[in-house]
């Protein structure tokens, strides 16, 4: 049943056209996530169907009874008010006042507020998001009819703290309404939609999938989209071929030919979205680097972490994790000089060039042009591929020469904040610390981040709530624990994993409970008796050599997708070719599911041997 559609909607703003001619059903049951590069229209979109934006052309139908709730990117607070009576106030806005403000304060508190009386003029701009998020989950709360309810949210994971993202991450998937949001958050949108709406170059695009069905289906799009633009050159070629020969046919047949060519020249090729560009540009780093000596901080009295000491690895990728309001920006600024600790020290190599990627964009004046903005910081660098000027480098991260004399206040956020992001790599650090940088920048921009990171010649120190993002870029977290900070090796998955994170470790009353020593020997003599488990004669040859397998594979289908190109116009070999291919992916897929198989065994037979191990030691 569609409860909302866009039909034939055109925006922009300026000479930039965002959508033209787009439509968009939105049915019961939906959960979409929106995609697109920043600039590309995600929050104007969302305000269309909030209704709070008019498009140009088109319109919007709602069905009967259908109700909105919508957060945006950057909540507006128009007079200071108790964090609970804004809430609250939303409810009464729509003329349902909500009596018992009991689920008020639970989501308040949820979001990590303690004191509800606080006004929020004295909020920062991330206790704001998360204020108005509760006022928006409220609007939906007490839902008789959720089905009917569409809830808009941007960027809603911004200044979440992870516990707090799955927290949201449950509530969404398992609300019965309508929900439609813009993230950057991979695993979130993995686990909450079930459709994704790709913005592309004024168009949309809707794929029935979640966020990893997405990523299949879009190549699979733009494989077929380029095969079509290859055979429509092809045919273009062979008409203009039969042109130029003056080939005798009747006029009618002439002018056929003629029509056909004009309309192969007519049709748009496919465009691809171009991707930021970072090249290397760390300067050279001696033998030492940061050391951390007995450090501590309180604030108003609270003691925020006490006695942490680290001397950081050359080379190293730290993610630093814990609650919001814990003290890790705080640890951030202590690490870059901007703040004093209350005791110990920070001592930096003389080669050490930090570049502070902070939570707000610092010291962006809306009306300096974009291109003086990064000359303040260089006109020319040195990067891999020799020198490259601030115009060169801001091309680079998608700011074509038009768009760079232009004011930096007309950039979305999401333009200014990679905008920064180019400012802090032009100054050529070798120690990045990085403060939330997944915040407000598209896909596409995180995924180059991320590759840059792969190649980055220095240290990365990095705060963020992000969970695929720590993954993909650490191999060391420190956690805070209390005032501790806790030391756990691995990204973020092996942290929340491991058992000697807090919340994976018994309560104390089971604890209490534990068997004394004599019943301890006896159980572990019980557990001895248990099947051992291990790999069979063949598996262990298969897990020996399926890496090599997997190798091999891959190298057949890079092969086969190179000869694809060289061969577009046979036919007959193309064909063959993608038979070929697609049975080397069906058997490359058939493998990876195999060597997960074998992996996990692995581990569990390892567990296995250590715990007996330890079971005889006991002994």
């Amino acid at each position: 049943m569609n409860l909302l559609v866009m039909e034939n909607i055109t925006k922009g703003y300026g000479e930039k056209t965002l959508f033209n001619a787009v439509s968009l059903g939105i049915h019961e049951g939906d959960k979409i996530g929106i995609i697109g590069i920043n600039g590309t229209g995600k929050s104007s979109l969302l305000k269309i169907l909030a209704g709070l934006t008019k498009p140009d052309s088109g319109q919007v139908v709602r069905g009967n009874r259908v109700r909105t709730a919508y957060l945006p990117q950057t909540p507006v607070f128009f007079e200071d008010t108790s964090i609970l009576d804004y809430v609250l106030a939303g409810r009464e806005a729509d003329g349902e006042a909500w009596m018992d403000d009991s689920t008020a304060k639970s989501l308040l508190t949820r979001l990590g507020f303690t004191d509800l009386t606080l006004g929020t003029a004295a909020l920062s701009g991330g206790e704001r998001k998360r204020v108005a998020l509760a006022r928006t989950l409220l609007n939906v709360a007490d839902a008789g009819t959720a089905a009917n309810q569409i809830l808009i949210l941007d960027e809603p994971t911004n200044h979440l703290d992870s516990d707090m993202v799955l927290w949201l991450e449950d509530y969404l998937a398992s609300w019965r309404g309508v929900l439609v949001l813009v993230t950057h958050d991979r695993y979130f949108l993995d686990r909450v939609t079930n459709k994704i709406v790709e913005i592309d170059h004024g168009s949309l695009y809707t794929y029935e999938a979640n966020y990893s069905g997405y990523l299949e289906q879009r190549q699979q799009r733009i494989e077929t989209s380029l095969a079509a633009d290859t055979k429509r050159a092809n045919l273009l070629r062979t008409e203009l071929a039969w042109l130029r020969r003056g080939a005798r046919a009747r006029s009618t047949k002439q002018k056929a030919h003629i029509q056909r060519i004009e309309e192969l020249q007519n049709t748009a090729n496919t465009v691809l979205d171009r991707t930021v560009e970072m090249d290397s540009v760390a300067s050279r780093m001696g033998k030492k680097t940061i050391e951390i000596r007995d450090v501590s901080k309180s604030y108003d009295g609270r003691l925020l972490f006490e006695d942490f000491s680290y001397t950081v690895l050359r080379g190293e990728r730290i993610g630093i994790i814990g609650k919001n309001g814990c003290g890790k920006s705080t640890l951030m600024r202590i690490l870059t000089g901007r703040e004093a600790p209350d005791t110990g020290s920070v001592t930096l190599g003389e080669t050490i060039r930090i570049g502070y990627f902070t939570q707000e964009n610092e010291d962006m004046d809306g009306d300096r042009r974009v291109i003086d903005y990064i000359r303040d910081v260089a006109e020319i660098i040195h990067t891999s591929r020799g020198t490259a000027t601030a115009s060169q480098m801001l091309e680079r991260f998608l700011f074509p020469p038009a768009l760079q004399y232009t004011p930096v206040r007309l950039l979305s956020g999401g333009e200014k904040r990679r905008l920064y992001l180019l400012r802090i790599l032009m100054s050529a650090p070798n120690v990045l610390i990085l403060d939330e940088p997944t915040n407000d920048l598209d896909l596409a921009t995180l995924t180059t981040l991320e590759d840059y990171l792969d190649h980055f010649d220095g240290i990365v120190i990095t705060v963020s709530h992000d969970r695929y993002f720590l993954d993909r870029t650490v191999n060391r977290i420190f956690a805070f624990e209390g005032t501790h900070i806790v030391q756990y090796e691995g990204g973020y998955t092996d942290y929340f994993q491991s058992p000697r994170r807090p919340e994976n470790q018994l309560p104390s009353e089971e604890a209490a409970a534990k068997p004394s020593s004599g019943e301890t020997v006896r159980k572990n003599e019980g557990r001895a008796h248990e099947q051992k488990l291990r790999f069979s004669f063949k598996e262990k040859q298969e897990f020996d050599t399926i890496e090599d397998d997997i190798a091999a594979l891959e190298e057949r289908v890079e092969a086969l997708t190179a000869e694809m190109e060289t061969c577009a116009s046979q036919y007959t070999r193309l064909q063959e070719l993608m038979s070929e291919k697609e049975a080397a992916e069906a058997e490359l897929a058939e493998k990876m599911d195999r060597w997960v198989y074998l992996t996990d065994l692995a581990e569990k037979i390892e567990a296995q041997n250590s715990r007996m191990s330890g079971n005889h030691s006991d002994r």
